[in-house]
């Protein structure tokens, strides 16, 4: 008997052991995102700096100075104004409206930025996960169930690199894939519209 494995069992063995990876590879993104434990939706109120994004074609036109501003209404719902500096160095603005999902500290919301006449259809609303938060509410990451899109955003224009780095590393142990992101210049040294 020869006791040399021949080609062919090497390469079944090769491709064998490639396959038994794929799944510990995909593990993390297999499991359901995580948003955080509870938000205090008045304290999350307020500007916040886009710091980095997973690109998505509903922002192909913004290049740099990207803030999304929330004001809680009186009806609970949250308004939404988002905001871009384009490649003519005019801005940019959508505006839209954010509604909780649960209960009243639930970090699950879904928001539309198409206007409130189709607010009754369900693809018109897009899911809006605070998947990671300070203490101090000063940096934040926004997803969504199929990690498709990913936001940093910083009451800050700029973010400290330890703490950007330390989000990262949490945001890849949720099965984001955090190498696809792209930074966000930010030129604005105080707050949009001052």
């Amino acid at each position: 008997m020869n006791a040399k494995p021949s080609f062919f069992a090497s390469c079944a063995a090769l491709v064998l052991s490639a396959l038994c990876a794929v799944p510990a590879l995909a593990a993390d993104s297999a499991r359901p995102l995580q948003p955080i434990e509870s938000l205090v939706v008045p304290r999350y109120m307020g500007v916040w700096y886009e710091i980095a994004k997973l690109p998505n074609d509903f922002q192909k036109k913004c290049v740099g100075d990207t803030t999304a501003t929330y004001t809680l209404g009186e009806d609970g719902r949250v308004q939404v104004v988002n905001r871009c500096r384009t490649a003519e160095g005019k801005f940019d603005v959508a505006d839209g409206v954010a509604r909780q999902l649960g209960g009243a500290t639930s970090p699950k919301l879904k928001v539309r930025f198409a206007p409130a006449i189709l607010s009754f259809i369900p693809m018109v609303w897009g899911d809006y996960w605070v998947i990671d938060l300070d203490e101090k509410y000063q940096l934040s990451a926004v997803s969504e169930p199929k990690r498709e899109y990913l936001w940093i955003l910083s009451r800050t224009p700029q973010v400290e690199p330890a703490d950007y780095d330390a989000l990262l590393t949490r945001l890849t142990a949720q099965g984001l894939d955090v190498s696809r992101l792209v930074r966000t210049p930010q030129t604005q040294l105080q707050q949009p519209g001052q």
